[in-house]
């Protein structure tokens, strides 16, 4: 293989990486650095992959493609994987890959690489995503490959090889592996890979201490379009204007921390710590404003669905025909979902004040009022339903299989 692209951050590994491409299996190398929100300047990377004799480099933007056409599409379908995690490293990962195999193919590069290791899940997720879209990339795995096992023979090789990176005394250097974007940051390693400690304080990034948050709290009301959030207290906002202002709004409040033991995909469990702020407050509100405008059959069948497609996304099967053919399903149910939903934040909690839909509410005020209904609803009618549906129970207990 003559020519590789790399998705590059500039950090510690993807330097090596960088180099080791060049030196080792004697490519030319194509980097690529997303931007999708991770907060701080990603132009340096530019300058770091000229420096090492990059071939080309490609640094993009895609805040706005990334919660466009990956985040608010997973949350149409109110996404969590295990009950807690709202997947938002696993949604980063389909992006990242197209775009490396689109750069590939345009740069006439054979084979992308990573720096995700052996033992997570993102190794996986790139491939597979990059499989599904060209069957015939190749796809080198550093971490899978060579012998620098440690951050020290990282730094090591560094040296070797003039490799300018950042360094970090013992007491300074990150204690965490983290992943950040648009949606969420994530906090790995270091004392977290004991389940029983508790995460320092300090670690958090994106939120304040719940006790510290304003003790006013604050109101806020969200505007839906077939399932997407639209506007913000009235205000149109693009995907990514959406996300970025419920995120500040949400972290001030101290919305979004979890802290979970995972079931990964290789097979391993992993404790990590997330904050998600904007996309906490995007759930609570999408499901209030499904609450009015859905069915109830389409409802259960959404929720039914919904693990079995937030573990598509966990295990890197954004591309593949069955994640597809479910993304279809939920786009269908979503055209009614329009409205509004109001929200209180108040340090660290959720409340659903309001929610309505001029157009498209299913609520019927008449029929379930406690009040007298003017003919409405016949409640003598739950009489035969209540029968029919007892009718089972009936026989059954006739015969002696009463329940216990």
């Amino acid at each position: 293989m003559k020519k590789v692209v790399l998705a590059y951050s500039g950090g510690l590994d993807t330097s090596v990486i960088l180099k080791w491409l060049q030196e080792e299996r004697g490519c030319e190398v194509v980097t690529f650095t997303a931007d999708l929100g991770q907060g701080g300047e990603v132009e340096p990377a530019r300058e770091k992959a000229k420096a090492m004799g990059a071939a080309e480099i490609f640094i993009e933007d895609l805040r706005e493609e990334f919660v466009r056409d990956y985040v608010f599409p997973m949350f149409r379908a109110n996404t969590i994987y295990e009950g807690e995690y709202l997947l938002g490293t696993s949604i980063a990962r389909p992006l990242i890959a197209k775009r490396l195999v689109e750069i590939a193919a345009a740069t006439g590069a054979e084979a992308i690489s990573h720096g995700a290791t052996g033992k997570g899940n993102d190794q996986v997720r790139f491939e597979l995503n990059a499989y599904a879209l060209d069957p015939d990339i190749k796809v080198i795995a550093p971490w899978r490959e060579w012998e620098l096992s440690s951050r020290d023979a990282l730094l090591a090789f560094c040296e070797q090889h003039q490799i300018a990176v950042q360094r970090f005394n013992q007491a300074d250097k990150p204690p965490y592996s983290m992943d950040a974007n648009l949606l969420h940051i994530s906090y790995e390693g270091g004392e977290l890979e004991d389940p029983w400690a508790a995460p320092d304080p300090s670690m958090w990034r994106m939120t304040v201490n719940p006790e510290d948050a304003p003790e006013a709290g604050v109101e806020i009301t969200i505007g839906f379009e077939n399932g997407d959030a639209v506007s913000l207290d009235g205000e149109v906002l693009t995907p990514g204007a959406m996300l970025t202002r419920l995120n500040e709004i949400g972290g001030a409040h101290g919305i979004g921390r979890v802290d979970i033991v995972e079931n990964r995909y290789v097979g391993m469990k992993s404790r990590g710590c997330y904050e998600t702020p904007g996309g906490t407050l995007l759930l609570k509100a999408h499901r209030a404003m499904e609450s009015i405008t859905l069915d109830r059959e389409v409802t259960h069948l959404k929720d039914s669905l919904m693990p079995r497609y937030a573990e598509m996304i966990y295990n890197g099967y954004w591309f593949a025909p069955e994640r597809l053919a479910l993304q279809a399903l939920i786009d269908t149910t979503q055209q009614a979902v329009n409205g509004e939903v109001r929200l209180r934040l108040y340090r660290g909690s959720i409340q659903v004040t309001g929610r309505r839909s001029p157009t498209n509410s299913l609520y019927d005020e008449t029929v379930v009022t406690f009040e007298d209904d003017a003919g409405a609803y016949n409640q003598g009618d739950a009489t035969g339903f209540i029968r029919l549906n007892a009718l089972r129970l009936r026989t059954a207990a006739a015969r002696g299989r009463r329940g216990r």
